[in-house]
């Protein structure tokens, strides 16, 4: 059929809209798709419409029922120096984002760094983890369980790493209530982010478990003491992905002349704002600025699961004045990122990952990409805080955020 027919069909109620994909090439799908939407719903959407993407390319991978994109406006910041292990040297980062501010904001912050000789960053851990909730009759089963699971733990090895080359098998920690036992495993995942890789992992596992301990049923393979896409403060104490810290020492002439700031103020705003404020607050491992802020924008721009900047901007932001300067630290325990897979396929976000020269499989690309995140959030929470020490929050948003004159 053509695609006025398929859309008359689909306006009719003939065909849904995801079977739209049975009578046409991808792409003819996605613009029959629109052109349907469009006259079911009376709204005219040109723009969606203007597109590169090829929906051949991200069918059953990244999305479905596409109508084609949403654009979102991508700037860069820095250039900032990054003293990583695996990032060294200058880079242009790139933030996709709507509010205005934001990218001029974290720019000052990497010029405040840059002059101060960089950044000093690692990746002290890099563990993906999945925990399936499995069912047992009593306590008295629970307790045969976790023996037994003891036991087998060089099977549970073999049978999670048959499921994937990148995959390798870092341990698992229980958690008991009752007559419920959750297995949180842990996993090396190479460049992936791995979230997918873990959970068919974890699904083999489930199963060796079951064929072997019958007693034991697993529930669900995601028992959200993973924890994935909520902030809990088992991923504060034990991370989720990448743990990652950045720090800077500022010297005092850095911190007036490129903040326009004094150390003692940025020092009193962080421990009453970030610690005291969010203690208050009741927080449980967000005594931060705007780390949130960053990690959604690099994010968006570099492919990522987007819904990951829940827990991945949990953290801490430390500072000290020294004889010598400012000390300014940033603690992120559950950094979830990857250089290949999900949406970094797409044709823009590789692009964005290739401006910090992040390519897909190169060795430890995606710790290079950690390390360029952290670094970026320690600038944007170092301005921020500056900011509100000299009282200038108000007016950058006035000038930048709409446009106004101060």
């Amino acid at each position: 059929m053509k695609i006025e027919e398929i859309v008359e069909k689909v306006v009719a109620g003939e065909i849904s809209l995801h079977e739209i994909d049975n009578y046409l090439e991808a792409n003819a799908a996605m613009l029959a798709r629109r052109l349907a939407v469009e006259k079911l719903t009376g709204a005219g959407l040109p723009n969606v419409g203007s597109t590169i993407i090829d929906y051949a390319e991200i069918k059953n991978r990244n999305a479905e029922n596409v109508i084609g994109a949403t654009q979102i406006p991508l700037g860069v910041a820095g250039p900032i120096k990054v003293n990583g292990e695996f990032a060294k040297g200058n880079f242009l980062v790139p933030l996709a984002t709507t509010e205005g501010a934001l990218i001029a904001s974290v720019n000052r912050g990497m010029k405040a760094i840059t002059s101060a000789g960089g950044s000093n960053v690692r990746v002290i851990k890099d563990e993906m983890t999945r925990a399936p909730v499995i069912k047992l009759g009593s306590i008295s089963d629970v307790s045969d369980f976790l023996s037994w699971l003891h036991s087998v733990e060089d099977k549970i090895k073999e049978v999670t790493e048959s499921t994937s080359s990148h995959l390798k098998y870092k341990g698992f920690s229980s958690f008991v209530v009752g007559n419920n036992v959750w297995l949180r495993f842990s996993f090396e995942t190479g460049n992936a982010m791995g979230m997918n890789m873990v959970t068919i992992a974890s699904e083999k596992a489930c199963s060796f478990i079951e064929e072997n301990f019958p007693k034991a049923r697993c529930v669900a393979v995601s028992g959200n003491m993973c924890s994935d896409k909520k902030n809990t403060l088992i991923n504060s104490l034990e991370g989720r992905g990448k743990t990652v810290i950045a720090d800077v020492l500022l010297p005092h002439e850095v911190v007036k002349s490129e903040l326009k700031s004094d150390p003692y103020l940025i020092h009193e705003v962080n421990l009453r704002k970030n610690w005291l404020g969010s203690a208050r607050a009741g927080s449980v491992s967000q005594f931060n600025a705007h780390f949130a802020n960053i990690i959604a924008a690099i994010f968006i721009a570099t492919g990522q699961d987007v819904a990951q900047v829940v827990e991945s901007s949990s953290g801490y932001t430390w500072t000290e004045v020294r004889d010598d300067g400012l000390y300014v630290s940033v603690t992120l325990p559950s950094m979830e990122v990857g250089s290949v897979g999900g949406g970094t396929r797409l044709p823009t976000q590789r692009e964005a990952l290739s401006i910090m020269g992040i390519k897909g499989e190169l060795p430890h690309s995606s710790k290079k990409l950690a390390e360029i995140i952290a670094s970026s959030v320690l600038a944007g929470e170092l301005n921020l805080l500056s900011a509100l020490a000299n009282k200038e929050l108000g007016k950058a948003h006035l000038k930048l955020g709409r446009n106004a004159k101060p």
